[in-house]
């Protein structure tokens, strides 16, 4: 367990922890299921700043500042599987055509609107939660639910790319080696932490969980499963409608 919640944190976040383990593909796979920790891990981290910086900034600059954190904990590797699947699903006219241009690590039109919109609902929401005064609260559920959808997309998609095609630090190529156990270990983490935010919490676990049954199905449709960059993309979508759903009850 410690080793696969280590490879988890490793594989996920910057923070110094794992360093000198190596991981293959088939530990990453193992350890998704430990993934809503790392939200865990995350969302805490999250709050504690915010909880600094309200006294000191207007919320907008801190909802900036969050982004920016976020983005340096985990390296922006969901922002880059979003902006790298919205440029393949928006320029490519075959399943080849996209999964080609996916590979591409330059940022194309549809990339740099698809990383505006979530950048900037991201800041906005977050902004407007602080604003509500227990609002920094709910900053913990969104990392949380984020990841919880990677592991629900890679437990019930196939993989889209041939063996061998993606690196294998890629989480695509750990996806081969998620499966039921790992889904029901997630779930259950997700979903008590879910619970702690009572109906809003069981309001956001639903959005979830239907936001990324739409995706995997488009993405099967399209490309005829999930990539490490679909699977990125369906965690900032993720994000972005805990915090759009949190908003709007708050």
């Amino acid at each position: 367990m410690i080793g696969e919640l280590i490879a988890a944190i490793s594989f996920l976040t910057r923070l110094p922890v794992g360093q000198g383990w190596t991981f293959t593909p088939k530990d990453v796979g193992r350890a998704m299921r430990w993934f809503p920790v790392v939200g865990v891990v995350l969302g805490a981290i999250y709050v504690v700043v915010a909880r600094l910086l309200v006294p000191v900034f207007p919320s907008l600059v801190t909802a900036v500042i969050l982004v920016c954190v976020d983005a340096s904990i985990t390296g922006g590797m969901h922002f880059d599987g979003l902006a790298d699947t919205a440029d393949g699903f928006g320029g490519g006219r075959t399943r080849e055509d996209v999964l080609r241009i996916m590979r591409d690590h330059a940022i194309g039109a549809y990339g740099a609107i698809a990383l505006i919109v979530a950048i900037a609902l991201k800041i906005e929401t977050t902004s407007a939660l602080i604003d509500s005064g227990r609002g920094i609260f709910f900053l913990g559920l969104a990392p949380v639910l984020g990841r919880w959808s990677a592991v629900l997309l890679s437990a019930t998609q196939s993989y889209a790319r041939p063996p061998g095609e993606e690196g294998g630090k890629s989480v695509g190529a750990a996806a081969r080696f998620v499966g039921r156990g790992e889904l029901i270990v997630a779930t259950v983490i997700a979903g008590s932490v879910a619970a702690v935010y009572v109906w809003r919490g069981a309001a956001a676990f639903v959005l979830v969980a239907a936001a990324s049954a739409w995706w995997g199905w488009r993405c099967r449709r399209r490309i005829g499963g999930v990539t490490g960059d679909t699977l990125g993309a369906g965690v900032e979508i993720s994000e972005c409608l805990v915090l759009l759903c949190l908003t709007a009850l708050r």
